[in-house]
């Protein structure tokens, strides 16, 4: 399954509620970090740049994963890393874009109305 950037971008701004233009760019941002990968290592993220995967986290588009590995001393090496969570960001994605249909419908049903409200004698002048 492939995650497009317009898939993260619409399920970004459906869930959290941004403008596209700022969805995509955070959107860029995340798919960039994990080009052609599923997962990432935490250690690549700058602490400000972690606070955008905290959110993405909070709304299930990624997950986090812990592995412990013993190292030659007998010490406990751990390692987190950051997944997509495909499945939904595609929910969010169709959620988003039927959000987007109705939004569209009721913009066309609003001005459709307006016309309604003008007297028929200012359709056909004088």
């Amino acid at each position: 399954m492939i995650i497009t950037l317009e898939d993260l971008a619409i399920a970004i701004a459906a869930r959290i509620d941004i403008d596209m233009e700022s969805a995509l760019k955070d959107a860029n941002f995340v798919m960039d970090l994990f080009g052609f990968e599923d997962r990432i290592i935490d250690n690549i993220l700058e602490p400000e740049d972690r606070q955008l995967f905290y959110i993405l986290e909070e709304e299930g588009m990624l997950v986090t994963e812990r592995e412990e590995t013993t190292i030659y001393d007998g010490r406990s090496w751990r390692t987190h890393y950051w997944f997509l969570n495909k499945e939904a960001i595609l929910k969010y994605k169709e959620k988003g874009k039927e959000e987007e249909e109705k939004e569209r419908k009721r913009k066309e049903e609003d001005a459709a109305e307006i016309y309604k409200e003008i007297p028929d004698e200012l359709w056909f002048g004088h």
